[in-house]
């Protein structure tokens, strides 16, 4: 009886850290995909920021021009 009783305590047990495995995939996947889309949007930012920098520096070079 104590041998059936250890037996399906075990096999309990295995089957929580099966899905505390699983689980524990998941939040490491979900988290990669949100580092993945944050690279990308500091990537946009970074695109958007030189091109406002490259504007800027044109209407300077503009003005600096229109002055002589």
């Amino acid at each position: 009886m104590r041998a059936i009783v250890a037996a399906l305590a075990a096999a309990a047990l295995a089957a929580c850290g099966a899905e505390t495995a699983s689980t524990a995939a998941t939040a490491a996947a979900l988290k990669k995909q949100e580092v993945e889309q944050g690279k990308k949007t500091m990537e946009q930012a970074q695109q958007k920021i030189g091109k406002a920098m490259e504007q800027v520096q044109q209407s300077q070079q503009n003005r600096e021009e229109a002055a002589k």
